[in-house]
């Protein structure tokens, strides 16, 4: 992806969570950070009181507005639009940097060429933002630097979700905001290992630090170390992994620490895919909608009941130290999962601690190559880290990028693969709530969180919500092609007209089981962000 596919075949940030304060500009785009992220919109915020400005394109009134510069509200779905609108305005107006474009990136003239396609008056039929907007955006990103972009699933989650990551990384090499501090383009990872688990091989197509599995040299190499034949073909995705369950393909699975009724797109699918399976195993630490499925259930041991590592958003390793017992015949997870392949006679997973896996990681990846549980006893270390004695590396693509020249890509407009129509007027977008936390196995077990919000609403504008009749409260049927549920009406300036919204969180108002599994051709990510509903009162 760009000049920037190492950093972005991770999805890793660029930069550190400590250089935020010191931003001039802040472009926060696809991320409801303050809900979700909320550690670093508390950088944000103090960047804003250093004087930094702030944009945030965002389709709904999220509380980050309210400390923004400039708030461009676009449709779902119209990212690429909007991001290469910005950019055509900054080569309009003579605002890139040209001297960095001539050092250090290559493709340029055929960028340009595509951005033809992105005038102002077309740009702003597609996104719903006044041209005027989009240019005084385009200006305060172009003129204020340091700059920094931040993006969460807001924008990777769509059937052109490459593109829009594409696109970021466009404008901030047109605008030479990459390999300086607090600038470059940060994505914000979901969950809080979720970063360590694609570092470490939980990706179809890659072994550990994205290393291909269709490279000979490298298969060689794990096969020496693993005494085992691999495959030089990748894998399924989880979606797909669903498709084949469904259709008889995929007999059998194991799933630890995911719970797919509740996140997997058209919900539904998923729970007869795993209904269909000859044998399930799940591993987790409660008795989740998907334990409840399973054949056999293995009780794992949480996060303070284990030795470990965390790999966070900012490419931090650090560790996690037990603090407790595990309960009852609870495991840590690596202990399970050493313990099944030594009865079924697998050689290599006579581990005895984390550490002893550390130093295998160490020895097979070469971002992690310094990492040793001694130096992170002294603090969290940012990969790239390839020798015992490398400090880390707080800020990517220093002087050059990894992988030489930064590489312009051209781009198109690709509208989303489900908008509404006569039959579902309305477009809805999904998302998470400050008090829960992805598909609620911990959180809506806590009393305290749910008194704070105990069940589902669907946020729909005052026009919308007039119009069909619906007021503030009212139990309404929220249906698309895949399913219905039902939640509460909240009606809310929050959501434009034509949009609702619903949190993930709930199982008896499972959102997912509305969402469009449409893939996104590259990354192979469902379209979650965009999905053409009805309501009405329930």
């Amino acid at each position: 992806m760009a000049g920037l596919v190492t950093t972005f075949g991770s999805g890793a940030m660029t930069n550190s969570i400590r250089d935020i304060s010191d931003a001039a500009c802040i472009l926060a785009i696809g991320t409801n950070t303050t809900e979700a992220h909320p550690v670093i919109a508390l950088e944000m915020k103090k960047a804003v009181g250093k004087g930094a400005k702030l944009i945030v394109a965002n389709t709904r009134e999220i509380d980050l507005v309210k400390d923004a510069t400039i708030w461009l509200r676009h449709r779902p779905g119209t990212d690429v639009a909007l991001l290469m609108g910005m950019a055509r305005v900054i080569m309009d107006e003579g605002l890139a940097d040209t001297d960095f474009i001539e050092e250090r990136c290559e493709n340029f003239d055929e960028f340009k060429k595509s951005l033809k396609a992105f005038d102002l008056a077309t740009v702003e039929r597609i996104t719903g933002v006044p041209a005027k907007k989009i240019t005084e955006a385009a200006f305060i990103y172009a003129t204020n630097s340091p700059a920094a972009i931040f993006y969460a699933m807001g924008i990777t989650q769509h059937t052109h979700g490459t593109d829009n990551v594409i696109a970021t990384a466009n404008l901030a090499m047109l605008t030479g905001n990459m390999g300086k501090p607090a600038a470059g383009v940060n994505p914000l990872r979901g969950q809080n290992n979720v970063q360590g688990a694609c570092d470490l091989g939980a990706l179809p197509n890659v072994y550990p630090g994205y290393q291909s599995v269709a490279d000979d040299a490298i298969r060689d190499k794990f096969e020496r170390a693993w005494d085992a034949t691999l495959s030089n073909k990748p894998g399924l995705t989880v979606t797909e992994m669903f498709d084949g369950a469904y259709n008889g393909s995929i007999k059998a699975m194991y799933i630890m620490g995911e719970n797919p009724p509740l996140s997997e797109p058209d919900a539904n699918h998923a729970i007869e895919a795993l209904k269909k399976l000859d044998f399930l195993v799940v591993q987790d630490i409660f008795m989740s909608e998907t334990a409840e499925l399973a054949d056999v259930v293995l009780p794992a041991a949480s996060f303070a009941e284990r030795d470990g590592t965390f790999t966070n958003t900012e490419r931090r390793v650090q560790r996690v130290r037990k603090a407790l017992e595990p309960v009852g015949d609870s495991r840590p997870d690596w202990l399970i999962t050493c313990q099944i392949a030594q009865k079924m006679g697998i050689k290599g997973f006579d581990f005895d601690s984390p550490s002893e896996i550390m130093e295998e990681i160490a020895s097979l990846t070469p971002a992690y190559g310094g990492i040793t549980y001694e130096r992170l006893e002294e603090g969290g270390l940012q990969w790239p880290c390839p020798t015992t004695d490398h400090p880390g590396t707080p800020i990517l693509h220093v002087g050059i990028f990894s992988r030489g020249k930064g590489h312009f890509v051209p781009l198109e407009y690709k509208p989303s693969a489900e908008l509404p129509d006569k039959e579902y007027p309305l477009l809805l977008t999904t998302g998470r709530n400050l008090f829960h936390w992805h598909s609620g196995t911990m959180t809506r077990r806590v009393s305290g969180l749910n008194n704070l919000l105990g069940e589902a609403w669907v946020d729909i504008s005052p026009s919308d919500a007039e119009k069909l009749g619906i007021a503030h409260g009212d139990r309404v049927k929220i249906t698309s092609r895949r399913g219905s549920v039902t939640a509460r009406a909240n009606v809310t300036e929050v959501s434009d007209k034509g949009v609702v919204y619903m949190n993930m969180h709930f199982a008896e108002s499972a959102a997912n089981v509305l969402t469009n599994p449409a893939l996104d051709p590259v990354a192979k990510i469902p379209e979650f962000k965009v999905s053409a509903v009805k309501i009405a009162k329930a």
